[in-house]
């Protein structure tokens, strides 16, 4: 098939960009077209499978795409990312000027179905999921709170896990070795850094850790979140490294800062020991940054979010600790660093189910899903035209009669 995917895109570095790269390489992998409608914040150099470009905050861009995306007759089915904070208006309701303009079937993509979204939150995605040909979401989570909250039919709803890149297995104490991590116990955590990922609380659990472990180590690895950056700069970042060096942490936390591709991600994901999930968002529906953990058959600590408790409980890959707390993160974290067999087990069970989610397996998903979308109305046309046409030919067998 050929598609249009609306998202940020590469270069832009946010997981929605992230995503939209994966899904299309292995959809164009696989034999099909995409290319990309991408929703900027400021000015890029984007790569050629850039179609058309819609700056956020620019009303008017969301229309131009729609009628541009409509006049070409080779895309034949549209993917729309849908996440709040990427689309400019109120809530992100500026997507609304793209959905009432295009005339092309969609998919619709959840990456935050809240479970207590505000009277706006709410609106936006009945709205943009009663227009689309079929929603996706990622848990079983989010397709109760689709149905339960925003009204969507199940028959609607196709669950497809967040896809991990096939990273290539590397061996943890080489890496070690290689990065000058020799002899130390490593927890890490890594994605755009900002307030809402709970690094403070990460930081206290593994101060409780040190005087048992002293060769631990936990490295916070990523670049600051673009938006707090802008309106505050490295404040936040400061903060937290000043924190460490009150509470003497200097040779426990290190800080990675910068955004880390695929192939360093998956170095610093394979030598680690102990991968820690310390959001303090108890709503959080989705985490690449969770997915591509365990797609590294990684053991996993993780405060109880909406995301583990589906991904890491249900399927008993990790330990989902009771509360947000940094003493019962250390808790479950010395638990693992303490137990070689506990922490062998939850990194094989990973590993098993990281092979069910690489992208290539979960890009087929979205496109037999677009092809089933395809057929579905090609064939609701076909009996719409029947229809149609059996009641002109009853209409004019009747006035024939009346005559």
């Amino acid at each position: 098939m050929n598609f249009i995917n609306v998202s940020t895109y590469s270069p832009r570095q946010c997981g929605l960009a992230s995503f939209s790269k994966d899904l299309r390489g292995s959809l164009v992998k696989d034999g099909h077209k995409v290319s990309i409608a991408a929703i900027s914040d400021k000015d890029y150099a984007y790569p050629p499978e850039v179609y058309c470009e819609i700056k956020q905050n620019t009303k008017e861009d969301y229309c131009q795409a729609a009628y541009k995306i409509n006049n070409s007759p080779q895309i034949q089915m549209v993917i729309i990312q849908h996440e709040y904070g990427i689309f400019g208006g109120p809530d992100g309701n500026f997507v609304f000027d793209f959905v009432a303009h295009i005339d092309k079937p969609f998919l619709l993509v959840t990456h935050t179905v809240l479970p207590h979204p505000t009277a706006g939150q709410r609106v936006i995605l009945q709205i943009l999921a009663r227009q689309a040909a079929a929603v996706v979401c990622m848990t079983g989570r989010s397709a109760r709170l689709l149905n339960s909250i925003y009204g969507v039919s199940m028959d609607k709803v196709a669950i497809i896990p967040h896809g991990v890149p096939p990273f290539e297995r590397k061996d943890r104490e080489g890496l070690k070795m290689l990065y000058g991590y020799t002899g130390r116990k490593l927890i890490a955590t890594f994605g755009l850094i900002g307030p809402s990922k709970g690094l403070e609380i990460g930081i206290k659990a593994v101060e409780r850790l040190v005087d048992r472990h002293p060769d631990v180590l936990y490295l916070i690895a990523g670049k600051t979140h673009p938006v707090l950056l802008e309106k505050e700069g490295e404040s936040y970042r400061q903060s937290l490294i000043e924190m460490c060096a009150d509470r003497g942490l200097d040779k426990h936390v290190q800080f990675i800062n910068h955004f880390l591709e695929v192939e360093e991600l998956g170095d610093l994901l394979y030598m680690t020991d102990v991968y820690l999930c310390p959001y303090p968002n108890r709503d959080q529906a989705v985490s690449g940054t969770l997915a591509y953990a365990v797609g590294c058959g990684r053991a996993i600590v993780s405060t109880p979010f909406e995301y583990a408790l589906d991904l890491l409980k249900k399927h008993k890959l990790g330990l989902v600790v009771p509360e947000a707390s940094s003493e019962a993160i250390s808790k479950y974290l010395d638990q693992v660093l303490s137990r070689q067999t506990l922490k062998k087990s939850l990194e094989k069970k990973a590993s098993a189910y990281g092979e069910t989610i690489s992208w290539p397996g979960v890009a087929a998903r979205y496109a037999d899903l677009a092809i089933e979308v395809r057929r579905s109305r090609e064939l609701g046309r076909v009996v719409n035209e029947k229809f149609i046409g059996d009641s002109l030919a009853s209409a004019a067998k009747r006035q024939g009669s009346w005559r």
